[in-house]
């Protein structure tokens, strides 16, 4: 097929991500990304030396990101007239993540968000405070491997008014990586996009043990 013809056809069936920029205060909806720190400690944290990974941390469901989305796609590294948050700023968010990670996500989401960066991590903790982790994965004292839909209706269970769709589970090799919970710029919950709504299709995924 003529190369001309085949690049417009891909790009039509294949849901491409949006290019890394974008307008800030130009999107549609957010993701709340919760990480499930032990499998991240094992497949990450570990080789990092990374202090949140020690025994006795207790750590299970942290927040990644708050990420905002287009109905396809979404927008990063926006452009902003925002200054970036201090020092002491991303200290101030320790207690939800890193501040290392905090400055990253400020920097890749924060600045498409159109809030200023204070506005911006207030939004984020906000958001995680909508959202109640499962009474089962608190402390959880063992290894266990379960479906990634038994931990979708755990959430949904837990929130009743988050949808199955507006819940996303996502896997790393054969471990569970993240839950990505749907919310409007209100930050009420919503149903994911398709490009979004991708599930682990493992038929089982590995939960670390809480450290």
């Amino acid at each position: 097929m003529n190369r001309a013809l085949l690049i417009p056809l891909l790009a039509a069936l294949w849901p491409l991500p949006a290019p890394a920029d974008g307008v800030a205060g130009d999107f549609d909806y957010y993701v709340l990304s919760l990480s499930w720190q032990p499998g991240w400690c094992r497949t990450t944290g570990d080789a990092r030396g990374a202090e949140e990974c020690g025994r006795g941390s207790g750590l299970d469901f942290t927040v990644h990101g708050l990420w905002p989305q287009y109905e396809r796609g979404y927008p990063q590294f926006c452009e902003t007239d925002e200054r970036d948050p201090s020092r002491r700023e991303t200290q101030a968010m320790g207690d939800l993540l890193a501040p290392g990670l905090a400055l990253h996500q400020w920097r890749k989401h924060g600045r498409c968000s159109g809030l200023s960066a204070a506005d911006y991590y207030a939004t984020l903790r906000k958001a995680a405070r909508t959202v109640a982790i499962p009474a089962p994965f608190d402390d959880l004292a063992r290894d266990i491997t379960l479906p990634p839909a038994v931990v979708e209706k755990a959430f949904t269970e837990a929130n009743p008014d988050l949808s199955p769709d507006g819940v996303t589970v996502t896997c790393k090799s054969q471990a569970l990586q993240e839950v990505r919970i749907c919310l409007t710029r209100d930050l009420q919950p919503r149903d994911c996009a398709p490009d979004v709504r991708q599930d682990c299709s493992r038929a089982r995924v590995l939960m670390e043990r809480v450290r």
